[in-house]
């Protein structure tokens, strides 16, 4: 955990629900999504990264007063063997922990919450199994992120599902399908994606979905996540 960097947003009220918290973001993941709207920090290095290790623990320390939660992002944070470490010196800090992850590393996932150090996870489902892979951009990611998924739902740790849809690459029966796979989640978000000067790949012509597809969506996504909602939509 030592050699690691981090990027910090001080202070944010929607990255982990119910708290007032900071976010850390670790730099790289092995996805490469073309809609991601982290392209600096997926090609980053640790040299790009603002604080090191000490500097953001010696941050968390002076800010218990103010804060409630810290939320760990990416990139893809289990990418890093120190994750692991981070989290659970976080923890000890009393904060409450969220990570976000794309479901790719589910042995180190179910290490982390055996251990307890995190509270909550938020973890991505990119479309249906059929579309996963393209998606993604990598081959063989699929068994992983369903082992992922399979021990979020064993409920030992609060989470949630999400899938950010882009017109373009998502259909209404992907998401459907997307929603069988985590069937009874206790949460899953539909959050439409939007233009960023950031995308993996600024090329590609991508927009968010219209009211009505989105709306057909959720109507498919509640047939096997009952509480699916739509997240940052304003129908």
């Amino acid at each position: 955990m030592e050699k690691m960097r981090f990027g910090l947003r001080k202070m944010t009220l929607l990255d982990f629900p119910g708290k007032v918290a900071c976010t850390v973001f670790t730099c790289g993941c092995n996805f490469r999504c073309p809609f991601c709207h982290n392209a600096s920090l997926v090609r980053g290095s640790e040299e790009d990264m603002e604080l090191s290790a000490g500097e953001l623990l010696s941050f968390l320390e002076r800010r218990k007063k103010l804060l409630d939660g810290v939320a760990v992002t990416g990139g893809e944070p289990l990418l890093h063997p120190g994750t692991a470490e981070l989290l659970e010196k976080i923890k000890s800090m009393g904060y409450a922990v969220k990570l976000d992850t794309n479901g790719s590393f589910p042995e180190t996932l179910q290490k982390i919450i055996s251990s307890g150090s995190v509270d909550y996870v938020a973890m991505d489902v990119k479309s249906s199994f059929e579309c996963y892979e393209k998606l993604c951009g990598r081959p063989g990611m699929t068994e992983k992120v369903a082992q992922s998924i399979r021990i979020l739902l064993e409920g030992k740790v609060d989470y949630e599902f999400r899938t950010t849809v882009v017109d373009e690459l998502h259909t209404a029966a992907d998401i459907e399908a997307a929603a069988c796979v985590i069937a009874g989640a206790k949460r899953y978000f539909l959050q439409n994606f939007t233009e960023s000067d950031d995308l993996l790949s600024p090329w590609s012509s991508f927009s968010g979905a219209g009211k009505e597809k989105l709306q057909e969506m959720l109507k498919l996504a509640r047939i096997h996540v009952p509480s699916a909602e739509l997240r940052g939509v304003d129908l």
